[in-house]
């Protein structure tokens, strides 16, 4: 009956279309106020035993008191979502309809992988354990932004916040790597992949400008063929990819697991990288993603009229830096391959990687131990993130940040975040909020 429950309290919060704008002017505000308001009704107790604060009017903080308050713990999110229409999805995005049964049973809407289902099983849980008159033997803090997919100012609010107070988490845990058995065919086992670190993320604006003209007489090189060859000349030198430590630490723990070739080559990485780390690029865009800094046109802008020769032409390059890199030394090597001094390169929302957290002592341990105890046979893993994350900006009061999604989530389903029918499958939803009651209880 309460997982029962638990699915009708998600699909009450995926229905509110809590989309954060770029234009904040845009956004519709009052839906985040009705999310707000329907917290408080379905978890009551969270909202009665735990201190509540808002932050920029949206973001919310719940402090839960335990024994001591030396060594607290945070479990975050976000409930703001990306936009999403009816066209080109099987099930409306914001109606949280339910299909299949038993095992294979599939909520659908947005939000639910990105971020809402998180935020959702950490109150589901919270709220069982209040009820069960569970006291943590450390201060854990709820943190919930509300503008993570587009400026993340919920989240750096939050931490302004409690750095004023002193309070410095051992442990922060923020959506990021999942359950996953489909990345390394040679390994059989499911792997819990969890994110020690996070690119970087920035927006490098290449410019034209140009004199214009009538389209009837274009110059040689007009500024629309001169950005045009350049996105090219980028697009054809990738960055290096290397191997960072982290990565080698993934390796290897696949090693152990995978037999052949490919389990010696992963067991001894530290001397056959050469060799392994071509052949990895080529595997996958995932994996060839996790060894070097990434670039992908996003946006083009440029004319006004069908017969006038635009004057100003730009495109914007999402890159994701590598931590074993700079946002000084991609925009050298952005430079670089585009080799023309008449394209102008510029840095907009800069943002270099993040730090390594450890992957000893007792953050780490009890998150991996906990992992193992909910998920029996799983493979707990280092990674590095490839997405951005609130909890990028956590790192500035704990050195204990790790990002993960208590989910089973197979390459169909990854496939959907940010895209149409996003989905997750009901038992995984019900398995991340019994992996949050255990880690509540260990906290």
């Amino acid at each position: 009956m309460k997982s029962a429950l638990a699915v009708e309290h998600l699909q009450e919060l995926v229905r509110i279309p809590t989309i954060s704008r770029e234009d904040a002017s845009t956004t519709e505000w009052q839906e985040f106020d009705r999310f707000a308001q329907t917290l408080r009704k379905l978890y009551p107790l969270c909202h009665s035993r735990l201190e509540r604060e808002t932050v920029l009017d949206h973001s919310l903080i719940f402090r839960w008191r335990g024994r001591a308050s030396t060594e607290p713990a945070v479990l975050m999110g976000h409930y703001d979502v990306v936009a999403a229409t009816n066209e080109g999805w099987k099930r409306p995005p914001f109606a949280a309809e339910l299909s299949g049964k038993d095992d294979e049973q599939l909520i659908w809407g947005r939000g639910t992988l990105d971020d809402k289902g998180s935020v959702v099983a950490i109150l589901e849980a919270v709220e069982t354990q209040l009820e069960a008159g569970l006291v943590p033997a450390q201060d854990i803090y709820l943190c919930f932004g509300h503008d993570e997919e587009t400026h993340g100012t919920g989240a750096a609010a939050i931490v302004d916040l409690l750095e004023s107070r002193g309070i410095t988490p051992t442990l922060v845990l923020d959506e990021g790597g999942a359950i996953v058995d489909d990345v390394f065919e040679q390994v059989d086992s499911p792997m819990a992949v969890v994110g020690v670190a996070e690119k970087g993320t920035a927006a490098l604006r290449l410019t034209v400008d140009q004199s214009g003209g009538h389209a009837s007489t274009p110059p040689k090189t007009p500024a629309a063929v001169r950005l045009a060859q350049a996105i090219v000349r980028l697009n054809s030198r990738p960055f290096p990819s290397r191997l960072t430590p982290t990565g080698a630490d993934l390796m290897r723990l696949l090693g152990e697991h995978a037999g052949g070739v490919t389990g010696y080559l992963l067991r001894n990485v530290s001397w056959t990288k050469a060799l392994l780390v071509p052949i990895l690029v080529r595997k996958s865009d995932e994996l060839a993603a996790m060894m070097r800094t990434t670039q992908a046109v996003t946006i083009l802008e440029g004319g006004h009229a069908v017969n006038a020769m635009p004057e100003r032409v730009s495109a914007v390059i999402n890159v994701r830096i590598a931590v074993n890199s700079s946002l000084d030394e991609t925009v050298k090597h952005v430079t670089r391959a585009i080799n023309d001094k008449r394209v102008r390169v510029t840095v907009d929302s800069p943002g270099e990687p993040s730090p390594v957290s450890a992957t000893t002592g007792l953050a780490w341990e009890l998150l991996r131990s906990t992992i193992e105890k909910s998920f029996p046979g799983t493979l707990v893993t280092p990674y590095v993130q490839n997405g951005a994350t609130d909890s990028r900006h956590f790192t500035r009061i704990s050195t204990g940040v790790y990002r993960f999604t208590p989910f089973a989530m197979a390459r169909e389903v990854r496939d959907t975040l940010h895209a149409r029918n996003e989905r997750m499958l009901v038992s995984s939803y019900l398995d991340g909020i019994a992996f949050y009651r255990a880690l509540i209880a260990s906290l």
